[in-house]
């Protein structure tokens, strides 16, 4: 069984008692105890289904729509400990339930555990995020679903689960969103004619989930250069 900590906020520790299998970003280990080192790592050439089939279909959606992920197997024989990083970057720990999805970019995934299905999926409307019309999606399919995923600097979580608000994050600044079934966000446009002669507010867009989608956001503090940018100089 594995277990999911963060170290300084930086670093994600995973212990692991037995055997088991963990899924990282490729090149984010950073240092290790255990007796004899019983771990050993392999690149994912394909994806992280065990049908050769689907792995390769998997691989080809990411390539496809620009949510390529270079996967690292981590495969524990043994007690361990071990220790992963990303540039510095904050890390953040999620626990899926039986079902429950995470929608994230593709570059802000540091590790996940064998007990979540990792796909990547089409959002069918709009375009809007800097990627395009897909994301990558983890959904629990065991009880020990963990996900760790990164943010530049410490991240800002939203829910509205109690609150039923509506929640408006930008599409340049989300990491992941969380929830039961795929809770995908409409896509809001403000565009007018000041967008056209180069006076947009910057804030041409949102991803908005209205009270009757109970959904959990994570934001980081910076945004990713992308995204829709419409004007005329």
């Amino acid at each position: 069984m594995l277990t999911f900590e963060t170290l300084n906020e930086l670093t994600l520790k995973v212990t692991c008692q037995g055997n088991d299998v963990l899924f990282t970003k490729a090149g984010a280990f950073i240092a290790g105890e255990s007796p004899g080192k019983n771990y050993r790592f392999e690149k994912v050439l394909l994806g992280p289904q065990e049908s050769l089939a689907q792995a390769a279909l998997g691989s080809l959606i990411r390539r496809v729509a620009g949510e390529n992920l270079p996967l690292m197997k981590v495969t524990m024989s043994g007690d361990s400990v071990t220790y992963y990083a990303n540039l510095g970057q904050h890390v953040v720990i999620y626990q899926l339930a039986y079902g429950e999805t995470i929608s994230v970019e593709s570059e802000n995934i540091l590790a996940f555990t064998q007990d979540c299905d990792y796909q990547v999926r089409f959002l069918g409307k709009g375009i809007l995020s800097q990627k395009g019309l897909a994301t990558s999606t983890l959904t629990g399919k065991g009880k020990n679903a963990c996900v760790a995923v990164l943010s530049d600097g410490n991240p800002l979580v939203l829910s509205n689960q109690v609150s039923r608000t509506t929640l408006a994050v930008d599409p340049d600044a989300v990491i992941c969103w969380i929830g039961q079934g795929h809770c995908d966000p409409q896509i809001k446009t403000d565009l007018n004619w000041k967008t056209f002669i180069g006076q947009a507010s910057g804030e041409s867009y949102t991803f908005e989930w209205d009270g009757g989608q109970p959904v959990t956001v994570i934001v980081q503090p910076s945004e990713r250069s992308g995204g829709i940018r419409v004007a005329i100089d």
